[in-house]
């Protein structure tokens, strides 16, 4: 079953992370919860600090859902690796009570193809789109080169202290899939 990995305890400036598996192939994956949300808590830690606490919620699901998502928000009739969706402007914030940041949605088939054709672990590649879905949450792009390269070089920092090789460097992935077994 899935574990509740860390949280804050609503202090300003921290996240609360609610991981949602809404498939069953996720359960089989390999991909903890925990791991999941330690990859959220490192990248909302390389943002500007807040002093409000806030939440945000990891959905897995199957590509059929996110297909559907990315029809109805992107206009994008296919299924995709991960999805953002930020919460909007709060109506008032309640003492004590975190603040909705958004939602970060991974599809899964998509996911670990992408994995198993990266030869990377599914727990990596998932913590990688996690970080990336994170950073759209908390204001970051990659429209342009230069917001680009900011972008790529934030989630390689967030990875490395996470002890995950630099998904954009492809001496990395070449070294990871030579030593899977």
């Amino acid at each position: 079953m899935a574990d509740p990995g860390p949280s804050s305890s609503g202090a300003p400036g921290r996240l609360d992370v609610e991981v949602m598996r809404r498939a069953e192939l996720w359960d089989r994956s390999g991909v903890s919860d925990g791991a999941l949300s330690l990859a959220a808590l490192a990248a909302f830690e390389v943002a500007p600090p807040r002093s409000t606490p806030y939440e945000v919620s990891i959905v897995l699901t199957d590509d059929d859902e996110i297909r559907a998502l990315n029809q109805t928000w992107r206009g994008k009739d296919a299924p995709t690796n991960v999805l953002s969706f930020p919460a909007g402007e709060a109506f008032g914030d309640i003492p004590g009570e975190p603040r909705p940041l958004g939602d970060v949605i991974l599809g899964g088939e998509t996911v670990l193809a992408e994995a198993r054709a990266k030869g990377i672990s599914t727990a990596d590649h998932a913590s990688h789109l996690v970080v990336h879905g994170m950073l759209h949450l908390l204001g970051y792009d990659h429209e342009g080169d230069e917001d680009a390269t900011k972008m790529e070089r934030l989630e390689t920092e967030v990875l490395g202290r996470l002890g995950i090789a630099d998904p954009y460097d492809d001496l990395d992935v070449a070294a990871a899939a030579e030593a899977s077994p």
